[in-house]
């Protein structure tokens, strides 16, 4: 090994285990300065409709995440460099600084991603530095998939079927092994900003997260959803909850800061189905994996599109309305609607909901307000904790009936799902406490009930609750 120097720039990787880029870097150079920067635009920065990029709780969430990742650093006798500012300029200043020959991350595919990567790639050559990429984000290598990425199949189940018969999944690397080589003293190594620090707090009544952030917590929930309970096992039934902890993996918040490598997570529940069980529920995990996989290679592959109302399938009939009345009763959960209304004040009061939860909103924002879907993307990307361009964005083209889905009308009967996923009311009570005075039978459609009938609960729409911004009938 030669006597050189590298930058590993960490981003939405935030682990040691199966880090391709933190290998390599480790590899071709004894000194490695591995470096996070908070990119000013992404936490100081709105989207087209005006809502912060990134809300507080993805924001104590990828704070978290980086405190534990220095943590785990320093227990391998080096520190991590914390910046903030603008990484092209902060990486290549860092780079030349310490003489660095490269600068390895792990590469994202993403317009505002890859627009930084650009720029800090041409501000490298310019002093003879080389940015070298590694894959972190993916189950799948694209390099091994059976087709080339313009040709993935835009349709999930083609594509399933093609990856699942032809390839396989990689092991993780190992991270135990890694021998790094503490900071040259001359290196600040920087402080950790708080969410203070860029303009954010809680809201009032809101203590923290529903889960924390970083690698050590990752790889706990992991441990814990397999090997300590066996909710893996059950998983494909309880995945349509609403209530608890436990209902569903909780792994997409680490998956989307790279907290748990994809590959980590298949290779433990391939080792759990040797040891224990190998049932629907374990496949279904991976199947979850797939999907998400699949979004990022649409993203690949249709660039810009899945961001644009119109979508991957190019249809500009269906974009819906500007509509901020429609949409601000939505997004404060008062449309009068209570399985819409409780998964809203969920987001709102935790920064999570759950996929079925987030399939039933959608679908209530595009089908039934005609509201344009674009704004609850960006709503969601600003409050998700899990927030991962490249899902949200697909599962939104989805939803609205403009990207990867062989059905045209993709509508969601609230008043159904409410039924068949909280028979008893049990959620929307838990979000909206003034609902618990109605019995179970009518807590769905408060707006349906005769005046006897709320004489008798005593309760008055329009005070208690908010009259339904739409007729529900059609869903009766």
């Amino acid at each position: 090994m030669k006597d050189e120097t590298s930058i590993m720039w960490f981003r939405q990787d935030l682990r040691l285990h199966d880090n391709e880029a933190l290998w390599e870097a480790s590899r071709t150079a004894d000194k490695i300065i591995p470096v996070y920067v908070f990119d000013e635009r992404v936490f100081n920065g709105t989207t087209s409709f005006g809502f912060k990029k990134t809300d507080v709780y993805r924001a104590q969430f990828i704070i978290e995440s980086v405190q534990n990742l220095r943590n785990s650093l320093k227990k391998k006798n080096i520190d991590l460099v914390v910046r903030v500012g603008l990484p092209e300029d902060i990486v290549s200043n860092i780079a030349q600084e310490y003489g660095a020959s490269w600068v390895y991350c792990n590469r994202e595919r993403t317009q505002e991603e890859v627009d930084v990567q650009n720029a800090l790639e041409q501000n490298l050559w310019h002093h003879g530095i080389e940015l070298r990429y590694s894959r972190g984000k993916m189950l799948y290598y694209t390099a091994d998939l059976p087709f080339p990425i313009s040709h993935t199949p835009d349709v999930f189940t083609n594509f399933r079927k093609e990856v699942e018969r032809f390839i396989s999944v990689r092991e993780p690397l190992a991270s135990e092994s890694l021998q790094l080589n503490p900071l040259p003293d001359s290196v600040d190594a920087g402080e950790i900003p708080t969410i203070e620090d860029f303009g954010l707090g809680f809201p009032k009544g809101v203590d923290g997260l529903p889960f924390k952030g970083g690698e050590t917590e990752a790889l706990a929930r992991l441990r814990y959803y397999l090997w300590e309970t066996d909710h893996v096992s059950n998983y494909k039934e309880t995945r349509n909850g609403l209530i608890g902890k436990d209902y569903s993996t909780r792994f997409s918040a680490y998956l989307s800061q790279g907290c748990l490598s994809p590959k980590k997570v298949h290779s433990e529940l391939k080792a759990y189905e040797e040891e224990r069980v190998a049932n629907d529920s374990t496949y279904w995990v991976v199947f979850e994996l797939l999907w998400r996989d699949f979004f990022r290679l649409m993203g690949k592959k249709h660039g810009n599109d899945i961001f644009k109302s119109q979508g991957t399938k190019r249809k500009s009939n269906s974009i819906g309305e500007i509509d901020w009345d429609k949409f601000n009763a939505w997004k404060e959960g008062e449309t009068g609607v209570p399985f819409v209304d409780a998964n809203m004040k969920e987001l709102n009061a935790t920064g999570f909901m759950s996929n079925r939860g987030r399939q039933n909103v959608a679908s209530f924002l595009v089908n039934d307000l005609n509201v344009n879907w674009i704004m609850g993307a960006e709503y969601f990307e600003s409050l998700l904790i899990d927030y991962d361009p490249c899902s949200n964005y697909g599962n939104w083209n989805y939803i609205a009936g403009v990207g990867s889905d062989p059905r045209n009308d993709r509508y969601f009967n609230i008043y159904s799902q409410a039924k068949r996923y909280d028979p008893t009311g049990e959620y929307v009570k838990k979000w909206i406490p003034t609902l618990t005075a109605l019995p179970e039978n009518h807590v769905h459609l408060p707006d349906q009930l005769n005046e006897d009938q709320l004489n008798e609960a005593g309760f008055t729409i329009g005070v208690e609750y908010p009259k339904a911004i739409i007729d529900t009938s059609k869903w009766t």
